[in-house]
């Protein structure tokens, strides 16, 4: 790939899409109440994520690997979101999202809008049942901030030509390291780290921020 432009690096839930994934898991499976609890502590900074997620995880124990396709159904893409990215690679950069939440949702979303590179959590199957848990490593705050700064270096990207975008406190650590810092939606936490705050549930008013629309 040659060098970028701009790398602009997304958090997926209530950033690229609406939803919160894991909240569209746990409706699902009847555990709902317990789980928006734990998400909202967590985007609050009040949880450990790896904790938070593990909590939440657990609740979804027993569900059939149909309940992806399920959720996917659900899923609503943010506005703007792929108006960005093909602007964003008409000016030579790249686009990737990094998620708390999970593969088994990302993969398709990051086809369908064509995304660069995407990271997520993947739920552990036993026999095409879900079993309450997570393989691998946990991607919390500072998997985050690592995959930017990975992404940036395989683009040959500046760092200081990175922009971050999130909404939770999962997501400090990713803003801390990128060239460019905005709270989308964002909880109080985040909103008061950013470089720049953007209220509107629109992925391509970010472009103004990169000289790609006036």
């Amino acid at each position: 790939m040659s060098a970028a432009r701009f790398l602009v690096v997304l958090d997926a839930d209530s950033t690229l899409i609406h939803n919160e994934v894991i909240e569209l898991f746990a409706e699902h499976a009847g555990s709902l109440d317990v789980v928006a609890d734990i998400t909202l502590r967590a985007m609050n900074g009040e949880l450990d994520f790896a904790q938070s997620l593990s909590a939440r995880v657990a609740t979804l124990a027993g569900l059939t690997e149909s309940a992806f396709e399920v959720v996917a159904d659900r899923i609503r893409v943010t506005d703007g979101a792929q108006e960005l990215v093909d602007t964003v690679h008409a000016a030579g950069g790249a686009v990737g999202v990094v998620s708390g939440g999970f593969h088994e949702i990302l993969d398709d979303l990051g086809e369908r809008l064509r995304l660069d590179f995407w990271r997520a959590n993947r739920l552990e199957l036993d026999g095409g049942v879900i079993t309450g848990r997570v393989t691998g490593d946990v991607v919390d705050a500072a998997a985050k901030a690592h995959a930017l700064l990975e992404w940036a270096a395989q683009t040959g990207i500046p760092r200081e030509r990175s922009i971050a975008v999130g909404d939770g406190a999962n997501d400090l650590k990713m803003m801390a390291v990128a060239g460019l810092s905005v709270a989308f939606n964002a909880k109080d936490p985040v909103r008061s780290a950013a470089d720049v705050i953007v209220d509107e549930q629109d992925l391509s008013l970010l472009l103004p921020l990169l000289g790609l629309r006036g």
